[in-house]
């Protein structure tokens, strides 16, 4: 059986903390589908079809890696598209706490879906999409953080 994980999030930007942990996770998994999902909660910065095209371009030429955008809740997504396992980066405790809830939902509302946990590694931890949003807003170069040219 192929082993698809699904990488969602709001990506708004895609840094070079998520890059490293699909990167890591295609160790793991035989695709990954990245997926950008519309957050109820969260006003975009960036364009949701601009940020598609750039992470496509990031992983140009890795055929196991997919890169999609959604407006349902993640567990059916994931069911819908034969995604058995959620791949998600945790920073910190705080973001476990986050997560761990986040999983125990999509858990009970697809029952075939594992949630698998990559700690981030240490020269990106410090690196959030908020922290990014907030220095591109006053002009600052943000160049280090992402892995594509805005």
């Amino acid at each position: 059986m192929k082993r698809i994980a699904l990488f969602p999030g709001s990506f708004d930007p895609f840094t070079k903390g998520h890059e490293d942990i699909v990167l890591r996770g295609t160790q793991i998994f035989d695709e990954i589908i990245i997926a950008i999902g519309y957050n109820s909660q969260k006003k975009r910065h960036f364009d949701i079809d601009y940020m598609v095209a750039k992470i496509k371009e990031c992983f140009s030429g890795k055929d196991n890696i997919i890169v999609d955008k959604y407006t349902e809740l993640t567990a059916i997504y994931a069911n819908r598209n034969g995604a058995n396992y959620l791949l998600r980066g945790l920073r910190n405790t705080t973001d476990f706490e986050y997560e761990n809830s986040i999983a125990m939902v999509n858990k009970d509302l697809y029952n075939g879906l594992e949630t698998v946990f990559l700690i981030t590694s240490p020269k990106f931890a410090f690196i959030s999409s908020t922290i990014i949003r907030e220095v591109h807003n006053y002009g600052g170069d943000v160049s280090k953080y992402i892995p594509y040219t805005l």
